[in-house]
């Protein structure tokens, strides 16, 4: 019953954690986006002259200077409205200063980041019984809400800032570490881990060498390593790869079908691949057990 009752206490704190974290990740796409603007306009390439003065204003600060503002009228926000999730649902999605609406892009995120905590701690493969193992769940939370910012991103704009994937690629690496630093079998864990990469990154490396970037960024060749660096096992690697496809398939195909989409729609596939590695990570272990049951 304690036991119980420790669980149902973290699963509550991790929902309020994920619904700020959500909060700061919805923010940090929107800079990321208004920075992405500036910087492309220096390099001389065409951007949208609306979109830019609407997010101008969120280049201009500096880290002590920073504050939440609306992008339609730019009026500061107070901290009533900023609360997750609850600030959107009490003005009925509508800036409370301009009467604009929000829309659902930023509440999404909030409620996809708890999602994601609260289902990390529950489905996590590992007993967290020791410190390197919570140590491991506390740098995948973090890695989450980059992984979240980049989902966001690369689905509205195709592209994945490296920004958010360098960092990432860093914690993953630590991740890694701390997988090694466990296993009884060193090399083993190795050759599975250089089997991971070479199925999530090698695989669309040779892609867009082959296509010469036509069929996939390098920013999901990026994406592909720090998704192997977390699993670290060639076989999660496969079923990351396989869910991202099918994903992939369930959404593209009754596209196609009924017209919505075209053969020459672009669809970005660091969001479909995100999702196949966060399936892997939770649950991967679990489906590898349940297909060997089959052969057997």
């Amino acid at each position: 019953m304690i036991m119980l009752m420790d669980v149902l206490i973290v699963t509550i704190l991790l929902a309020i954690l994920g619904l700020g974290m959500g909060s700061f990740a919805g923010a940090t796409v929107w800079r990321l986006r208004a920075r992405q603007l500036v910087e492309d306009k220096k390099a001389g390439e065409k951007v949208s002259t609306r979109e830019l003065k609407q997010l101008r204003s969120l280049t201009e600060t500096t880290f002590t200077t920073d504050r939440s503002q609306c992008l339609h009228c730019h009026h500061q926000l107070a901290w009533y409205d900023m609360i997750p999730l609850a600030s959107w649902l009490s003005t009925g999605g509508k800036c409370r200063y301009c009467g604009v609406k929000i829309g659902w892009f930023e509440p999404t995120i909030e409620l996809a980041t708890a999602v994601l905590f609260v289902a990390s701690y529950i489905l996590w493969p590992q007993p967290l019984e020791t410190p390197l193992v919570i140590i491991q769940l506390v740098l995948w939370l973090i890695a989450c809400v980059g992984l979240v910012i980049l989902f966001a991103y690369d689905t509205r704009w195709f592209l994945l800032p490296n920004r958010v994937v360098f960092p990432l690629i860093a914690i993953a690496t630590l991740y890694t570490v701390i997988t090694v630093m466990q296993t009884p079998n060193v090399m083993a864990t190795l050759g599975s881990l250089v089997g991971a990469i070479t199925i999530l990154s090698g695989m669309y490396l040779m892609l867009w060498l082959a296509s010469k970037g036509r069929w996939i960024g390098f920013g999901d060749v990026k994406l592909g390593l720090l998704l192997a660096l977390f699993l670290a096992d060639w076989r999660l690697a496969f079923v990351a790869l396989f869910a991202a496809n099918l994903i992939g398939c369930l959404i593209v195909l009754p596209g196609l079908l009924t017209g919505k989409l075209s053969r020459t729609t672009r669809v970005p596939f660091g969001p479909l691949l995100i999702a196949g590695g966060v399936l892997a990570m939770l649950v991967g272990r679990s489906i590898i057990d349940w297909y060997m049951t089959i052969l057997l």
